[in-house]
């Protein structure tokens, strides 16, 4: 599974860890994915998520039906 949120398409990032001898090494920075249980009223069900703790904040904004459909996704993408 990758390491990927499915809503904000928010991956890892690499970059290089300077010491202070100036010595470089690559650091990767993984997102804060979290797993999630959200109701959806409209479909009066429970679905499981594997998101980001930034588009987790969205979702209780917008509502997760109005985020999946303002990305341009379907709901079946979404759902682990």
């Amino acid at each position: 599974m990758a390491r990927r949120c499915k809503l904000s398409k928010k991956g890892r990032l690499v970059g290089m860890q300077v010491s202070h001898s100036h010595v470089r090494t690559k650091k990767v920075q993984l997102p804060n994915l979290q797993m999630k249980r959200i109701f959806i009223p409209e479909e009066n069900r429970w679905v499981r998520v594997r998101l980001t703790a930034r588009a987790l904040r969205t979702v209780s904004k917008k509502g997760l039906l109005q985020y999946v459909k303002d990305e341009g996704l379907r709901l079946q993408d979404v759902i682990c």
